[in-house]
């Protein structure tokens, strides 16, 4: 098919599937997983926060729909996503873990960046999705939409429709340096980044750069303010639309493994620029959590989306790490849910002032992993050796109402612990009968398993 003739099509029936959304009841379930507030929060600050920020695990678009039915429709200022570039590449988890004595390193699958029915199914994709975040993007919002050469120009002309064509404000390009080069092509180093407004009155606070003079020499002009630095000597000017900018490498303090980690500092400068303090920034491709992770730094709400358990357990444990405000984990797909299975070896009350708990194994059903046989054969080896290390992150929360869980107690794997205790001490100023405590578990392929004991008179039952 001629791609005029596909890109009408796209927009006809991406239009109709997206108006028919937001012409329909909202159907699907959405759990309410966990709260995770920092350590000086008590339970009841954290239940009458104003606004909770919100990480959910799922199908971006069941999120979407969620959001406008439940009154976020034109209340977020800044939209960041990222989504796949048309690579038709299968991307995949690498994770290290103990094995007895010895570290073993894990493939799994990750998440697809294949299209079955061809490029038209990829603009579908990505014509209904930004249909639906204009309508979450508030009058004085933006949108930046980060691509690279494969699919650019294309999702261009969809924006242009969806936003106007005189909303358009830049195509950002964020340059670096990889590995890789070519003999039959210029070396590509760069990817594109779109940006559009909603209305003509938007945010934007004009951020500064180092521009060197000519010769690295100061030019002693009358009223011009330069500087010097290890360099040589420059002023300050506006942004320009090219951004040299180091990928995340290998050695890089904020690397957290996950493939397509984007920079910190790509993400401040795109959050300083079109949100102000107590916005609300989207992003519905959250991959390793960058958006997340920088809004917060810089006192801006959030919202994250992201379908993988890879993107779950990176994001979780990294938000954790940066010791970030309370946040709350949602999931849209049930039947992910308890798909691990936890045991606990024994519980026991020192003084009714200590809950001493041992846990004994983890299970898991391997053939429910997507990875290769190789790394299968050695996930059932270290499911004989010793379970516990598949576990990423537990929680608990030691005031149980039934509700959501509160995660005041957690521990979790970082690079220098690859495997959580398996005795856990929690004290308190007395554990009473009829108390529950609730433990979540997230595993290294992002399933979860949920135990809730309850405290009785000489006993601990385990549910």
């Amino acid at each position: 098919m001629d791609i005029i003739e596909a890109l009408l099509q796209v927009v006809e029936k991406g239009k109709k599937t997206a108006r028919g959304i937001l012409d329909r009841d909202y159907e699907n379930q959405v759990i309410q997983q966990m709260l995770i507030p920092p350590k000086a929060s008590n339970r009841r600050e954290t239940t009458e926060e104003k606004w909770i920020n919100q990480l959910y695990q799922g199908d971006n678009l069941i999120i979407m729909e969620k959001l406008l039915e439940e009154g976020y429709r034109e209340k977020l200022d800044l939209i960041y996503i990222d989504p796949p570039f048309l690579t038709n590449a299968n991307y995949k988890g690498r994770i290290v873990v103990e094995n007895r004595d010895a570290k073993e390193t894990l493939e799994y699958f990750a998440y697809r960046d294949t299209w079955e029915r061809g490029f038209a199914s990829y603009l579908e994709m990505i014509y209904i999705r930004l249909y639906l975040l204009r309508e979450l993007l508030s009058p004085k919002g933006t949108i930046y939409v980060h691509l690279d050469y494969r699919a650019v120009h294309y999702v261009k002309i969809l924006m242009d429709e969806i936003f106007g064509r005189e909303n358009f404000l830049n195509e950002v390009i964020w340059a670096y340096k990889s590995g890789g080069t070519s003999n039959r092509y210029f070396s590509r180093k760069h990817d594109n980044i779109l940006v559009y407004s909603k209305t003509k009155d938007y945010i934007f606070n004009p951020q500064l750069e180092k521009s060197y003079n000519r010769g690295l020499k100061p030019y002693g002009f009358k009223g011009v303010e330069e500087f010097e630095d290890e360099i040589g000597w420059y002023t300050l000017v506006k942004l320009r639309d090219v951004w040299q900018i180091d990928m995340v490498g290998r050695t890089a303090k904020e690397r957290v493994g996950y493939d397509t980690q984007k920079p910190e500092k790509l993400l401040e400068r795109i959050i300083l620029t079109s949100s102000n303090e107590d916005s609300v920034v989207g992003d519905f491709f959250a991959g390793s959590g960058t958006t997340g992770v920088v809004a917060e730094k810089h006192n801006r709400r959030w919202i994250m989306v992201d379908k993988g358990g890879l993107s779950l357990t990176t994001i979780n444990k990294r938000l954790i790490d940066n010791q970030s405000k309370t946040y709350c984990i949602y999931n849209t797909d049930i039947s992910s849910l308890n798909k691990g299975k936890l045991y606990i070896k024994h519980v026991d009350i020192i003084k009714k002032e200590e809950l001493h708990i041992q846990l004994d194994k983890y299970y898991i059903d391997i053939e429910k992993i997507d990875m290769n046989n190789k790394y299968k054969q050695k996930v059932m080896e270290i499911l004989l050796n010793d379970s516990l290390a598949l576990i990423d992150f537990i929680g608990i929360d030691m005031d149980y109402d039934g509700e959501t869980p509160i995660i005041h107690w957690k521990d979790y794997r970082r690079g220098d612990k690859l495997s959580i205790e398996s005795k856990i001490k929690l004290k308190r100023d007395s554990f009473r009968p009829g108390q529950k405590i609730f433990i979540k578990s997230i595993d290294i392929f992002g399933l979860q398993s949920d135990i809730v004991l309850e405290i009785a008179q000489e006993r601990v039952i385990i549910y």
